[in-house]
Formats: C-alpha cells, structure tokens, sequence
C-alpha cells in the first residue's frame, strides 16, 4: 500500500469536506449548545453565568449521543456509494491506485475532517468556559472530547461498511439512519425488554451494551464524571464492582473494535464486489 496515493485521497476528501458547510455549521452549532448547556445548568440555582467543566461534561453527554452518530454515518455512508452512483468512481480506480488505499485514503480524509469539527466544536466552547468559569473538572471535560472523536471515528467505520455494499447514496443514508435509530434508540428498549423476558443477568446485561458504542461512550464518560457507573443502577454497580480501575481499558478496547472491524469488513468487500 502506497502512503503517497492514500494521501492524496484524503487530500481530496478533506477538500471535499471544506466545501461543504455543514461542517462550518456543525462545529458553531456545537459550540453555541455547550454554551447554552453552561448557562441552563445553573438556571435553577439562580446563579448567573457560566458553570463549570464538570456540568458541561455531564449535559453534553445526551447531545453528543443524538449528534456526533448522525454526522459521522451520513459523511461516511454517501462517500462511496454516491461516486458509485456519479459514475466517477469507476474512474478513480481506473488511476494507479488499489481499492484498499481508496478506502484507507478516504476514511482517513473523512476522519480528520470530523475530528476538525469536533475539536473546533469543543474548543471554542473550552476556552470560553475555562475564561469565565475556571478550569475545575477541565480533565472530565477533555475526556469527552476525546471519546467523541473516538465515537465519530467507530460511527465512521460502520458508514463506510454501509457505503461499500450500497449501490445508491439514498440508500446508503436510509441504512445510516436505520443503524443509529437501531443504536441511540432500539437498543435500550432491546436491553431493557430482553432483561424482562429472558431474565438477563446483570453480568450478562453490563457485557451486552458493551456491543454498542453508543453506550460504551456513555459509560466511559459518565464513570469519569461520577468516579463509578453507580448511576446506571445494578449493571453499572456491577462493573464498578468486577472491573474496578480496569473499566477504562475494557472500554477502550470496545471502541478499537468497533473502528477497526467494520472498516476491515468494509474493505474486504469492496475489494470483491464490482464497481458497478
């Protein structure tokens, strides 16, 4: 594999990436909602001005949840399957390139323009809050900026496996979509049914969520903000208990899984199937 041709691939992605404005929109909207969350999270206090690092990190959780998915699976789903559809992906593998590093070259664009967005997002919103408000619980919120980016890079991965077996760029979305309604939403339903009706033991319930990174991603945040999972109720109590100072590990190498699988699974079949 050529590192020249994969990056001038994400070079191009990242162009690609500076064209379209939803990324300018992505991180001021960002900025503005941990912004709002700051001042909403003492409103009731009637305490004026900007809270802390530690609220932030605590309300932001739910938004970069419902956010940071959607974005990601909509960028990675559409990259492949609408030059497919323009026809100009047959001409991109016509040039001295092989698949892989069309697929390495345009995740690795895609990453470091969501990773931009995401830090921008971010950053504005901490220097702010650090100016008005201190820096207390700076390192909570830092974690959640990382593990976003993480979370971004594992929800990239599954669009890119969605956009290697979709033949059309509406379809690709609609599957994107179905995944992170399935993920942010069916999931808990799923485990929380599951637990009724097969009578799921807690082990058994804490090790099912680590299949979705969605709630990998709470877990890991929350663990930081609260010093344990505690707040989850017996599941969490559970992990606390049986991985103690692990948990971070045990979290982490949930994620590197879900980024690393469905990418290699991406890669395999569109080394397969054909163009067209």
């Amino acid at each position: 594999m050529s590192i020249y041709s994969v990056a001038i691939i994400a070079q191009k992605e990242i162009r690609d990436a500076l064209r379209n404005r939803w990324f300018i929109a992505y991180a001021a909207a960002f900025a503005a909602m941990a912004l709002a969350l700051s001042y909403l999270s003492l409103a009731g206090t009637g305490i004026e001005g900007l809270a802390g690092f530690g609220r932030t990190t605590a309300g932001l959780v739910n938004l970069v949840l419902l956010f940071v998915p959607v974005i990601a699976l909509s960028i990675s789903a559409t990259t492949l399957a609408g030059e497919r559809e323009r026809g100009t992906l047959s001409y991109l593998l016509a040039q001295p390139v092989s698949r892989l590093e069309v697929m390495i070259g345009k995740y690795v664009g895609l990453a470091i323009s969501l990773i931009a967005a995401i830090g921008l997002g971010f950053g504005l919103a901490g220097v702010t809050i650090a100016y008005r408000g201190g820096g207390e619980s700076a390192g909570d919120y830092l974690l959640l900026v990382v593990m976003s980016m993480v979370l971004g890079l594992a929800m990239l991965s599954a669009g890119m496996l969605i956009s290697s077996v979709a033949r059309r760029a509406s379809l690709a979305i609609g599957l994107a979509i179905g995944l992170w309604f399935c993920l942010a939403l069916l999931s808990d339903l799923g485990l929380m049914g599951g637990a009724v009706v097969f009578r799921l033991r807690i082990d058994e319930l804490f090790h099912l969520s680590l299949l979705n990174p969605l709630q990998v991603f709470k877990m890991a945040v929350l663990r930081s903000v609260n010093a344990s999972l505690d707040v989850l109720g017996p599941a969490g109590a559970y992990a606390t208990q049986t991985y103690g100072r692990w948990l971070p590990m045990l979290f982490g190498a949930a994620m590197v899984v879900w980024i690393a699988m469905p990418l290699a699974a991406a890669s395999l079949l569109f080394a397969r199937r054909p163009v067209e």
